[in-house]
């Protein structure tokens, strides 16, 4: 039987180094139909050139910068597969990822969407090390290293976002009825999208490792943080849906409370870190009023005004 058409979309921002290793990982993978989209987002170095002159059979589609939301939506506009796959431009596939995912799905019975177990890859070098991959495949087998949420995984999303966009395989009319990425959110575009889609579909795991996340200096993001993306993705879900998942099961209440009163500590840290008081106090008590117990909520509140006060005691003495 043949197969369908897979589009693979790859956002691609100042990716010269990179995207040809991750050019040549995507059309290794053994399936007869596939095409591979690379949405340049404004880049400034020789990304695009690069592409065209090595890889004919990519196509090229220029926008001005938008941000990786709304590249990645350019790409599934333009894609003309059944199936949408995504890789971001410095990131690998192994062989036999998408035929292992068709081959999960396909066990259950209307699956639309898959992603797999992964790697993260510390490499500033463009290709993977032979004796690296050989290294990894023999530590593949183990299913029970690489296992993870499988199916209707709405509750363990709302604990931590385990899918990862470089790995995900979905169906095209997925995005139709659910909506694409939200360009308006700066972090946690993928984590929102993959929340919407538990909703409607199971999101089956392929326990192997098929894709190295790499991390290199420049994939490392050192600013200050201007909202707490992870409280507006999961406070969305939770007005929607709340906290039952369509098959019956209902995520841990208390756990989502001491994950939500983290990711306001944790935001709060960061602008006291760097000098931001009022910023600070106004996190320090969403994390305490999401749950009064949570420590690190009080630890931060108490340190920022201690902070503000300090000031004033010098010019007492």
């Amino acid at each position: 039987m043949k197969s369908p058409l897979v589009s693979v979309v790859i956002p691609c921002y100042n990716a010269e180094r990179y995207i040809a290793a991750t050019l040549r990982s995507v059309l290794a993978q053994e399936l007869a139909d596939m095409e591979v989209i690379v949405v340049d987002d404004g880049s400034r170095d020789g990304s695009v050139a690069l592409v065209r002159a090595q890889f004919p059979e990519v196509r090229v589609i220029e926008q001005a910068n938008a941000g990786v939301a709304a590249a990645r939506n350019r790409g599934i506009a333009e894609a003309r597969g059944e199936w949408i796959a995504f890789v971001d431009a410095d990131d690998i596939w192994l062989p036999g990822k998408l035929s292992a995912q068709f081959e999960e799905m396909a066990a259950v019975p209307g699956c639309r969407m898959s992603y797999t177990a992964w790697q993260v890859w510390p490499c500033a070098e463009p290709e993977p090390d032979q004796a690296y991959l050989e290294e990894l495949r023999a530590r593949a087998g183990d299913t029970a290293r690489w296992s993870g949420a499988s199916g209707w995984i709405y509750p363990q999303l709302l604990l931590d976002c385990v899918v990862w966009t470089s790995t995900v395989l979905a169906q095209r009319a997925l995005f139709a009825e659910i909506g694409g990425f939200d360009a308006g959110l700066r972090v946690g575009e993928d984590y929102d999208l993959w929340l919407r889609a538990s909703r409607v579909t199971p999101i089956q795991r392929v326990a192997r490792p098929y894709a190295l996340y790499r991390i290199h200096p420049s994939s490392i993001t050192h600013t200050l943080p201007t909202a707490n993306y992870r409280a507006i993705v999961i406070g969305r879900a939770l007005a929607n849906w709340g906290m039952r998942s369509p098959d019956g099961r209902e995520a841990d209440h208390a756990q989502v409370r001491r994950l939500l009163a983290k990711s306001w500590s944790d935001y709060a840290g960061a602008h006291l870190a760097r000098g931001s008081l009022a910023t600070a106090r106004r996190a320090g008590w969403a994390a305490l009023r999401t749950d009064p117990v949570h420590v690190p909520g009080w630890k931060v509140l108490i340190k920022s005004y201690a902070r503000a006060l300090a000031p004033h005691k010098e010019e007492a003495r």
